[in-house]
């Protein structure tokens, strides 16, 4: 069936059947998501490496533990809030595709399509080539031959290219045996999703438990046998505020090569929301998979809210336990692990740092262990969920035909696996994927306002659709999201120039594409 668009305005016009089309090609699909395993699915695609070492990097810019704490509860706040909301859109519209479907159906099929394009291009393969070279970084530790210097076919080393604000370039090119171990991560993963829902739901659900466990045994064992009386003086006892007073100036700098300026408390944990917010990301991604989901008015409302709360009360711990630790100010040249600090830590590795601190050689065997677990788990939650993206937009008549196939026996988007590991692999090579880590988190953010825009928009639009779960708080709790992610948006477009305009130019790209895709285009059947 043919989707009804407005030529002039090029949003979607109303049609009760819209639904109904997602409805029957969700049939094809295997229902093998529970509550357990969606949930699963939240916790796991949002801890990955990122909680190990994005503190050092929020240390530097608040300098204050108070800031620092602040920070992830800013980022909390927004997660908390933003997957109550989302439980609505999930509930009412349960389908493959979860984020894009939303957009489409708010906003008009160009928004959907502008998000399913930053998707694939960067947010979710970028994501998945960096955690997969987080992987095998880690691997490095245990076979030393596992290296980024140890290159197998060096391509060429793209020279520094200041752009403005900016400096693109400076990456190696190639295959080396720890882009080698990525690549063979993500291909691993890609093949075993293909083989069945079940599969890729069991690998999820065991590697989560295992990352669980970690993050809950490092904050048990720092708050009670780690805990350093010197890093407790320095962060607690009369210095935890240090810094933060509402009224304080805290210095950034504008951009590559700009001035050093000050600005407000508040600036300042907006700037920071780059780590922590990328850190906490990928929570949404259990909505891509809506149309695999038993009883999913029920169960994915009930996963966002379970999955984002748990991993954010986890991500908390684990910066006091940091605190408990290690102090938080310290100096690059330092010669021990407590001279270094939180902010200093050796390659921002707080979490090796901390355990290290506390148990020696072996604690940084240990952590090594939990990043690769924690990597490899992530890496399987974001290649099994973002297949279903390009699957539900090749549906549409927006992306590749073939992507809209399902496997024959095992009925999974196998053609959408296959093309997310290929490009997912390129970029491994590339070595671009850092700095496309770099630009996303501004997209990302304008993508999570637009859909809880939609939020708003559907209860006008449509007020007579069933909706089996309503948002908490609505709509003081989502206005309050549109709030706060426009101001860290705008401040990051003031301040951190270099992270958004690069994002916004791969979102604008795909504008000529989405009109030159849906003139050539009709929607799989």
């Amino acid at each position: 069936m043919e989707k009804v668009v407005s030529i002039e305005t090029n949003r979607r016009l109303p049609d009760s059947a819209d639904w109904d089309l997602d409805k029957k090609q969700d049939v094809e699909l295997v229902k093998g998501l529970g509550l357990t395993s969606a949930t699963m699915l939240v916790m796991g695609s949002m801890i990955g490496s990122a909680i190990f070492i994005v503190s050092a990097e929020i240390s530097r810019e608040v300098n204050s533990p108070a800031l620092l704490i602040g920070a992830w509860l800013v980022t909390g706040l927004l997660t908390v809030v933003a997957g109550l909301s989302y439980g609505e859109l999930a509930a009412m519209m349960p389908h493959a595709g979860g984020q894009y479907v939303y957009l489409r159906e708010a906003l008009g099929p160009l928004w959907g399509f502008l998000y399913g394009w930053t998707l694939f291009l960067v947010i979710q393969t970028g994501t998945i080539a960096a955690v997969s070279v987080a992987f095998g970084k880690f691997l490095g530790i245990f076979f030393p031959s596992v290296s980024s210097s140890n290159w197998i076919v060096h391509f060429w080393k793209i020279p520094p290219i200041p752009i403005g604000p900016m400096v693109l370039g400076n990456i190696d090119t190639g295959l080396n045996t720890q882009n080698l171990a990525a690549i063979l991560a993500v291909i691993t993963l890609s093949v075993i999703n293909i083989f069945g829902l079940k599969v890729g739901a069991l690998i999820q659900n065991v590697f989560t438990f295992v990352k669980i466990s970690a993050l809950l045994a490092l904050t048990l064992l720092g708050l009670s046998i780690g805990r350093n009386a010197e890093a407790v003086a320095a962060n607690f006892r009369g210095n935890f505020w240090h810094n933060a007073s509402w009224v304080g100036q805290h210095a950034v700098h504008i951009g590559v090569g700009g001035p050093t300026v000050m600005v407000s408390t508040l600036t300042i944990l907006a700037v920071a929301q780059v780590g922590s917010l990328f850190a906490a990301d990928a929570w949404n991604n259990v909505t891509f998979t809506a149309g695999e989901v038993r009883k999913p008015s029920r169960n994915l409302p009930l996963s966002l809210a379970l999955g984002t709360g748990t991993v954010i009360a986890l991500f908390i711990a684990c910066n006091f336990t940091y605190l408990s630790i290690l102090p938080l100010e310290g100096t690059a040249s330092g010669a021990t692990i407590l001279e270094r600090g939180i902010q200093y830590a050796t390659e921002d590795r707080v979490a090796t740092a901390v355990m290290s601190q506390m148990l020696g050689s072996k604690g940084e065997a240990l952590m090594a262990i939990a990043v690769m677990v924690a990597g490899f788990g992530c890496c399987n939650g974001l290649i099994l969920a973002g297949s279903r993206v390009y699957y539900a937009m090749a549906k549409d008549g927006l992306f590749f035909t073939s992507v809209a196939k399902l496997h024959p026996t095992y009925k999974t988007p196998a053609v959408s696996l296959i093309v997310q590991m290929i490009w997912a692999c390129m970029l491994c090579v590339s070595g671009s994927y850092g700095q496309l880590l770099d630009y996303i988190i501004f997209a990302v953010l304008v993508f999570y306002i637009l859909t809880i825009v939609g939020l708003f928009v559907l209860r006008r639009t449509r007020p007579d659709a069933e909706r089996p779960y309503r948002a908490f708080g609505y709509p003081v709790l989502p206005a309050i999201y549109i709030v706060m992610a426009l101001f860290i948006d705008g401040v990051l477009l003031r301040y951190k120039p270099q992270y958004t305009w690069p994002g916004l130019i791969i979102v604008v790209l795909g504008v000529p594409v989405y009109l030159l895709w849906s003139r050539r285009s009709v929607p799989a059947s």
